[in-house]
This record gives structure tokens, sequence and C-alpha cells, in this order.
């Protein structure tokens, strides 16, 4: 793999970090502002929204700029975003400042995906940009543990500023390791980006993102309560579980990188399907110390499996225009982060108890299976009407035919 992955991996592994790390540090914030824990979770939906319309913007934004000079401007952004939290002397500049960082997240993603992809051959591609993930995976193990830790030691303010450093270290790693690709023939165009939303695959995809990896945060993001009050664990447990959870990540991530290279569409089918069974399976596991542990890494695990494939689904099936869609699928994933806390929180609030988010999650990661047997049966009929899925990417052999009906 080439060097310059491990500098996209380092700006993804800061990005991972300032978009969780604010979890474990919103009494400390609260407190400093003297707002309400429930008003400092602001600082989490915030960013999460900016996500999800940032991706978009910032790409459509950066269509005529060359695509490693618009990710060294989005680490600047993501670089002002974070001293913009460190030193903001009120609630409201701070919740600026996560919006401003939030705003390179899903354009960085995207186009970080785009390029991945084009540096290495079309056989690695998948497992390319799951080393890019790996930054954000590895946050969850390293980063924001350690971000925790310091932020409760030495003050949040200081966790941010060393955030904005990496980004600092990401910016310079791109600037040296990643070489000047050629832009597409006739240049990034809105209206061509555009179009790939009109190929249902590509809908299909996001949808599956935002269904599947809903799945994960239905029941992660109530993690704390539900080991405490139901599995037993300490209040100082969690910190090692989210660990598990990341180690479960980064081991599914890669593993998930290197499968979908070989069979795409089977991943996705054995990935959600187990997804689905083993967050049903977390309503009973949940009252069990260890079978609440083992559960968690396979959680991690089975979800991230599902990301570099699903990432892949989307540049090939939006192939000759793939920046915008790659980007909107990684606001996809936010799309499904707050979708599931959300209903989490409604089958909470019903007095269903603390393990009910569980079955919201199972619920979404089956729907995403049965989407993707979709997908694949809408696939194979085209194949067998001699029509390919996707459009050719941009660069293929002269006189290649683009292979997707008009209608789609």
């Amino acid at each position: 793999m080439p060097l310059a992955l491990l500098a996209l991996a380092v700006g993804a592994f800061g990005i991972g970090t300032t978009e969780f790390v604010i979890m474990g540090l919103l009494p400390e914030v609260a407190g400093d502002y003297g707002v309400t824990i429930p008003t400092a979770g602001f600082l989490v939906t915030g960013y999460a929204l900016g996500v999800v319309l940032g991706a978009p913007l910032m790409t459509v934004l950066g269509t005529r700029i060359p695509r490693k000079r618009m990710l060294m401007l989005l680490m600047g952004l993501f670089i002002a975003g974070n001293v913009l939290s460190a030193l903001a002397p009120a609630f409201e500049l701070m919740l600026a400042g996560r919006v401003v960082a939030s705003l390179a997240h899903g354009a960085f993603f995207g186009i970080g995906a785009v390029v991945a992809a084009e540096l290495v051959a079309p056989e690695k591609k998948a497992g390319a940009i799951a080393m890019m993930f790996t930054g954000l995976t590895v946050a969850n193990v390293v980063g924001v543990p350690l971000g925790t830790l310091v932020g409760q030691t030495l003050g949040w303010r200081v966790t941010f500023l060393i955030v904005a450093a990496l980004g600092v270290v990401g910016l310079l790693g791109i600037a040296r390791l990643v070489p000047e690709l050629p832009r597409p023939e006739g240049g990034v165009r809105v209206r061509k980006e555009l179009a790939a939303f009109r190929n249902v695959q590509v809908l299909l995809a996001m949808a599956m993102t935002v269904l599947g990896f809903g799945g994960v945060f239905a029941a992660i993001t109530y993690i704390t309560p539900m080991m405490t009050e139901v599995a037993g664990f300490a209040d100082t447990s969690v910190t090692w579980l989210l660990v598990l959870f990341g180690l479960g990540m980064v081991a599914g991530n890669l593993v998930g990188g290197r499968l979908a290279d070989r069979a795409l569409m089977p991943l996705l089918y054995v990935s959600l399907g187990a997804l689905a069974v083993v967050l049903a399976t977390f309503t009973l596991t949940a009252h069990s110390k260890a079978g609440a542990a083992v559960t968690v890494v396979l959680i991690g695990a089975l979800g991230f499996a599902t990301v570099p494939p699903l990432q892949k689904r989307v540049l090939d099936q939006a192939a000759g225009a793939p920046t915008l869609a790659s980007a909107v699928n990684i606001g996809a994933f936010n799309l499904g982060n707050a979708l599931a806390a959300w209903l989490g929180g409604l089958v909470i609030a019903a007095g269903l108890g603390w393990t009910a988010p569980n079955w919201v999650g199972a619920a979404l990661a089956a729907s995403a299976l049965l989407l993707a047997l979709v997908s694949g049966a809408l696939e194979r009929r085209s194949a067998g009407r001699g029509v390919a899925s996707a459009p050719v990417a941009a660069g293929a052999a002269p006189g290649a035919r683009a292979s997707v009906p008009a209608h789609h």
C-alpha cells in the first residue's frame, strides 16, 4: 500500500478523535460553561448535522479544486474548528467551532476514499479505502480514551489543542506524501456528479449505510447505562468496554476491506445478517459481564466490516462521477447515528428498558440486509439482460459505452 495512505489515515485519526471524544468530556465542558449536560449534548448533535450538511456542500464547492489541494484545505478547516473549540470563551462559540470542524469531515472521507482508490490497482481498492478508515477506527481505541483521560486531568481544552496538532501532522503528511493526481477528464462537474444519484444502486447502497451503521449506534449510544445498570459494570469500566468496541472496529474494517475486493455482495449479506443476530442476542448477553464484553467486540467488528464494501459499492456504482456520492455516503453514516440514537431514546423513554435499543439496532440491520438482497437481485437481473450495473469509470478504454440505462 502506498505511503500516501498513511497521511490520509493520520487525518482520519484526528477526525475520528474529535468526533467521539466529546462524549466522554460532556460533564467537564458543561461544568466549565455552566450549562446542563443535555445542553452540552448539542455539541454531539451539531457535529453530526454538520457532517451531513457539510459533506455535499464542501464537495460541491471543491469541484474545481484538485483533490490533493482540497484535502489540504479541508484539514485546514478542521484545524481551525478545533482551535476555536479549544479557545472558545462562550458555549455558543464552542458549538460554532464544532460545526466548523464537522464541515471538513464528510468531504475529507469522501474525497479521501476516491484518492485512496486511485492510488492502487483495481483489485486493491477496497483494501486501500479500509487502510484510510483504519485511522478512524484506531481513534476509538487510542485517541478517544487518551483524549478523555487528558481532558479529565489537564482540562478539555488541552484535548482539542492536541487534536488540532494532529490535524497539522495530517496536513503536512498530505502535502508531502499524496501525489498530484490527474483531474477526471472534463473536470469534476456538479451536474455529472448529481447524475450518480439517479442510479438506484447508489441510493440503495446509501440506504444500507444509514440502516446498517444505524444498527450499530442504536446499541452503542446507550452502552454506558446498559453496561452499568444491566451488566453490573462499574462506571470506570465503560472506557475499557469502548476500547474493546474499537478493537472490534479495527479488525472488522481491515477484514472487510480485504474480503470486499474478492466478494463484495456476499460479504454484505453475511456481515449485515450476523450483525442483526448479534444485536438481537445482546438483549440477553447484556445481563452477563463476559457475554456483554464479547458482544461489544462483535458489534464493532461486524458493523465496520460493512464500511469498506459499502463505500466501494458507492464508488463502483457512481463510477466516472464518484466524488459527491462518496462524500454523501459518509454523511449517511452520521445520519444513521443520529436516527439510531433518536429511536433508541424513544424505546427507553417508553419504559421498555435499557436493552430495548438492541432490538431497534437488530431491526435496522435486518432492514439493511433486505436492501442488500434487493440490490443483488437487481444487479443479477441487469446482468441477465446484458446490462452492467454501473457506468464505465472515467478513463475507461476508448469505445467503452456507459452501461446504465438512462432511466437510472
